[in-house]
């Protein structure tokens, strides 16, 4: 008979753009059973989307696969003490009084809120990106789209699952801040930029922002409980009961800084996967305001420098599925993740500036770069030397160009970062990732052993900070005392050499965007 260890465990549950994924933690908040559901994007009618009801598959898919992974392994999930809620920020969400869905979700990926972007950015004077949910219902106000007035509740993916599992309308701090711009002082929305979007609007709607948005709440707070509907919805097989403690929902900004101890001033991390992101929490505010640059919050509200590129392993992945192809092929078998291996290690054995290959990962727009829209292309001159090594290094050199030419921006700043912590797929070959990041910022890299686990699990942890944290503990205190005091974690300095060639291939990747803009403009 199988034995059930019964315990106290944390369910961290991420739904990112590519994979829903669950981690359950338990003692030494280690991650102990796994369950995760593959899925896509899709354009539909110029926007990128995810139907609702595939939410709903994914979250009972991985659950499912959780539970399972639990009990072979002599577990049981019934002990789950607190669930956290996170993914991917930003992006629309809206619903009448009834919770209807009016729009259908909008997400990060999308640019096409340039308009709204920019008017708000002056209203405002503060950079407001256009993958922002205030910048998305901004522009579907410009456009005059009929749902406009009809909007009860407006929130992100993370709120929006949040809310059905336990019917509380509220937003951890750090997801908020991709909403709507936050006072690091009263850690909600800005009292003066609310007031004045609502006097810009005045008389056109029967809301006002504050009628319309989640409630903001900090790590640490509670967030409800999982009501009898949350729990059929999340786990129909019953493991997993109603009153399972819920904490803030968080986006994946958040999560990333809680998986890698990055909430103190002067820390960073890079998160890099389908998109790719920097976070470095601020000592002081930045000097000016820059389009390249979000000011968001750490989940317990402290502010942070975030340069968010749209596009990173996208393009590594469909050449890994092209190279199955080839092997299918030859009549082999191919193991995926042999593939992903080979490509990354070749990339070292590349020539440092690629070869003079230039390659552009653009799948959508990327506003760092200057681009609205995307078209994934490689341009060589003849004299390039096309090798399979130095295209693998162009590829993992396109899928930091733009997040290098943010961080830029950083250093002109002298923005502090004692150290940076890497995590996310691009990282889960050993070394590989983090010496072609150390050479694009000229700055030592670390990825701790559970850097593959990324999100879901710093989820995890936020849900355990809630139930565990001593009174008056700060998130950065309790992470260090109780998680990463004795984690162990590899370290990777810039190699001058990696560093200078970095330098030429992104000299040669700029002096291309004109190419890259007429693919857009000319290949429809």
């Amino acid at each position: 008979m199988l034995f059930i260890k019964k315990g106290t465990y944390y369910l961290g549950i991420e739904l990112g753009s590519t994979r829903i994924k669950a981690v359950m933690t338990g003692d030494g908040h280690r991650p102990l059973a796994t369950g995760d559901f593959m899925w896509e994007n899709h354009l539909e009618n110029g926007v990128w989307t995810y139907g609702l009801d595939e939410v709903r598959q994914g979250l009972q898919s991985a659950v499912a696969g959780l539970i399972g992974d639990a009990r072979s392994k002599g577990l049981d999930p019934s002990g789950i003490a607190a669930i956290g809620i996170s993914a991917m920020m930003h992006g629309y969400l809206p619903f009448d009084a009834e919770g209807r869905q009016l729009a259908a979700f909008r997400t990060w990926r999308n640019t096409i809120t340039g308009p709204a972007a920019e008017e708000l950015s002056r209203l405002f004077r503060f950079n407001i990106p256009q993958r922002w949910s205030i910048a998305h219902l901004h522009q579907a106000v410009m456009n005059g789209e009929a749902h406009v007035e009809h909007i009860a509740f407006l929130t992100t993916l993370a709120g929006y699952v949040h809310w059905k599992l336990s019917g509380q309308k509220v937003l951890g701090v750090g997801d908020a801040s991709g909403m709507f711009p936050i006072d690091s002082e009263t850690r909600d929305y800005d009292a003066r930029m609310l007031d004045q979007y609502d006097t810009l609007l005045a008389g056109r709607y029967p809301w006002k922002l504050r009628d319309i948005f989640p409630r903001v709440l900090c790590a640490g707070e509670a967030a409800g409980t999982l009501t009898d509907e949350g729990a059929r919805l999340l786990d129909p097989s019953g493991t997993l009961k109603a009153g399972i403690a819920l904490c803030p929902p968080e986006g994946d900004a958040g999560t990333g800084m809680a998986a890698t101890n990055s909430v103190a001033a002067g820390t960073g991390n890079v998160s890099a996967g389908t998109s790719v992101f920097s976070m470095v929490v601020l000592e002081k505010a930045l000097s000016n305001i820059y389009s390249e640059i979000d000011m968001v919050t750490t989940p317990n509200g402290k502010p942070v420098a975030m340069v968010h590129c749209n596009n990173c392993t996208n393009e590594i992945n469909a050449w890994a599925q092209v190279f199955c192809g080839f092997l299918e092929a030859m009549g082999q078998k191919p193991d995926r993740n042999a593939v992903y291996t080979a490509m990354f290690n070749a990339a070292l054995e590349g020539e440092t500036d690629a070869g003079g290959l230039v390659l552009y990962n653009f799948l959508s727009g990327e506003p760092a770069a200057g681009t609205s829209d995307g078209r994934p292309l490689m341009v060589r001159t003849p004299d390039a030397r096309l090798s399979f090594a130095n295209f693998m290094r162009a590829q993992l050199y396109s899928a930091l160009a733009a997040l290098k030419i943010g961080n830029d921006i950083l250093a002109g700043e002298n923005v502090r970062i004692d150290r940076i912590f890497g995590h996310g797929g691009y990282f889960k070959t050993p070394v590989v990732g983090q010496r072609i990041l150390a050479a694009a910022l000229r700055a030592p890299v670390s990825v701790m052993e559970t850097a593959g686990e990324g999100g879901p699990w710093g989820m995890a942890l936020l849900a355990a900070y809630m139930v565990e944290r001593d009174d008056g503990e700060g998130l950065d205190a309790f992470l260090e005392r109780q998680v990463f005091g004795a984690s162990k974690c590899s370290t990777v300095e810039p190699v001058d050499e990696d560093a200078e060639g970095f330098r030429i291939f992104l000299d040669r990747f700029k002096q291309g965007l004109p190419v890259e803009q007429s693919a857009i403009d000319n290949l429809k």
